[in-house]
């Protein structure tokens, strides 16, 4: 029997429609477009206005759009994992109604976290489950809504992250495409610097915590930056050296999109050109488990059969690493 490999087939996404624009957030915040530009690399982020639509819908939606460009039937989707860090509600999945909603009534359906990193540990995940030859079709969606656990009375958040999904299938290969290696890692001295304080087992939402503003997203920008550029780095290497591959020999680097800065320093570690590091991070801003199936959606068309990518995020927690994948198809 041949090898199998975990190879994504088919990618899809959705974005919100309103435009949250670094001009409106002067408005909001002591910021501006330059402030913004400079340090972050971001212009405008798509916010999901709707009150009523949490991240299902984002999920749902990317969903969709994989589902329809791909001809897929639901009814052929093994598994649903949902990478997030704004679940819809705790306790219930958002992958579970998120594969009902969508029809994959044959599928069962969970929730993975792991912050930013969220979506990377998510494809470790998918393609453990192909490569085990146990299933055929596994759909991974990294979804969020950023704007349901922002304060946009803090500029130090606020000005990062926005909204959005995207999702990829994983189905078996026998040519040697697909997922080649893979280096995560976690780190808990991350724990303090980028957090929601409340609403957990450890401080349960109360009135106070409410009153005290505990359930919007927190950071120490400095310590993240300089855990992400460090570990992001690092592990971008290792996956090269590791596999014997040289800056020529990778066609694209699809990184977390936090901040430019973590992504040039990324890049330039791997000694990789330019025109190999994609970016999207100046329309989208941080959607967290968004980021990376966002920027294969909107790269897709360049892509050809055997590229080597790399894949890098960090995120809170810590949590990092990369994966070395062989994309497997030409786009029609």
């Amino acid at each position: 029997m041949s090898t199998i490999t975990a190879a994504i087939t088919a990618v899809g996404a959705y974005v919100p429609e309103f435009v949250l624009t670094n001009d409106i957030l002067e408005t909001m915040v002591d910021t501006n477009d330059e402030w913004i530009t400079a340090r972050t690399g971001i212009k405008e982020r798509r916010i999901l206005k709707d009150d009523s639509k949490g991240t299902s819908y984002l999920a749902i939606m990317a969903a969709k759009d994989l589902m329809a460009k791909a001809n897929l039937d639901p009814l052929d989707i093994d598994l649903v994992i949902v990478a997030t860090a704004t679940p819809d509600m705790p306790v219930a999945a958002t992958a579970a109604y998120v594969a009902t909603e969508i029809g994959a009534i044959n599928a069962f359906g969970y929730d993975l976290q792991a912050a930013c990193s969220s979506f990377l540990f998510g494809m470790s995940t998918a393609a453990a489950y192909i490569q085990s030859g146990r299933y055929k079709k596994v759909l991974l969606i990294g979804a969020d809504k950023m704007s349901s656990i922002v304060d946009y009375k803090d500029r130090a958040t606020c000005i990062i992250f926005g909204d959005g999904g995207g999702a990829v299938l994983f189905e078996p290969n026998y040519e040697g495409l697909g997922l080649q290696d893979e280096y995560l890692r976690s780190d808990g001295v991350g724990r303090d610097f980028l957090k929601i304080p409340a609403g957990g087992s450890l401080i349960p939402t109360t009135i106070a915590t409410v009153k005290e503003n505990l359930h919007n997203i927190i950071q120490d920008g400095k310590a993240v930056f300089k855990y992400a550029v460090t570990n992001m780095a690092d592990a971008s290497e290792l996956i090269l050296k590791r596999n014997h591959l040289t800056n020529e020999d990778v066609n694209w680097l699809v990184p977390h999109q936090a901040n430019k800065r973590i992504i040039d320093a990324t890049a330039n570690r791997m000694n990789l050109e330019e025109n190999k590091v994609l970016m999207n991070i100046e329309r989208y801003g941080n959607t967290t488990s968004a980021t990376l199936p966002l920027v294969l959606s909107d790269f897709e068309n360049q892509f050809k059969k055997g590229d080597t990518l790399i894949f890098a995020a960090f995120g809170g927690g810590f949590t990092w690493g990369a994966i070395y994948l062989k994309w497997a198809y030409d786009k029609k």
